[in-house]
């Protein structure tokens, strides 16, 4: 018979084998698995869209924050991230609360095609192709006019490019 701390450490290396292995597959089939963007690419994806303060950003499957932090500190915008994985969003909440960020800072633990991006003034991603072809009737339908797409890596199929450095290209929402 198992001893009740024992059984106990079990059971809690089971809730993270479980929580772990969500977090892997999940994202990975909804728009793509985590890679953190290095963290001077996410301020020339913020330059690039010309980021104002006041403003709002989205970030989709925002990962650890950095976008949302980074948005929010160093360009005066509110920020608002949408990631699937349970451990980063939780992991992004404590980090709000730590970096003081909760005025200008939320997180929303939901899939990110279910979540309305009709307040954003710019959205950010880091997708698969797949991913972001899915995504295109979404902004159209969402976005208001002016909106931004910043895609760092992998292009918006059939979007003319506003601005492009490196790896980073930026779009407007074609007008309605």
């Amino acid at each position: 018979m198992l001893s009740t701390p024992l059984s106990s450490l079990l059971w809690l290396a089971l809730l993270i084998s479980l929580l772990s292995f969500f977090s892997t597959t999940v994202p990975f089939f909804t728009g793509a698995h985590w890679v953190p963007t290095p963290v001077s690419t996410v301020r020339r994806m913020l330059r690039l869209a010309n980021v104002q303060p006041g403003e709002t950003v989205y970030d989709l499957g925002s990962g650890d924050g950095r976008v949302l932090f980074i948005a929010a500190r160093e360009f005066g915008a509110r920020a608002a991230g949408v990631e699937i994985d349970p451990l980063k969003y939780l992991w992004t909440r404590a980090m709000i609360a730590l970096l003081g960020l909760g005025d200008r800072v939320t997180v929303h633990r939901a899939n990110f095609f279910d979540v309305d991006l009709g307040e954003a003034d710019v959205v950010t991603l880091y997708l698969l192709p797949k991913a972001n072809a899915r995504l295109l009737p979404k902004f159209e339908r969402e976005l208001k006019p002016g909106a931004r797409v910043v895609a760092h890596a992998f292009a918006l199929p059939a979007w003319p490019v506003a601005a492009e450095e490196k790896n980073v290209k930026v779009y407007c929402l074609p007008p309605q």
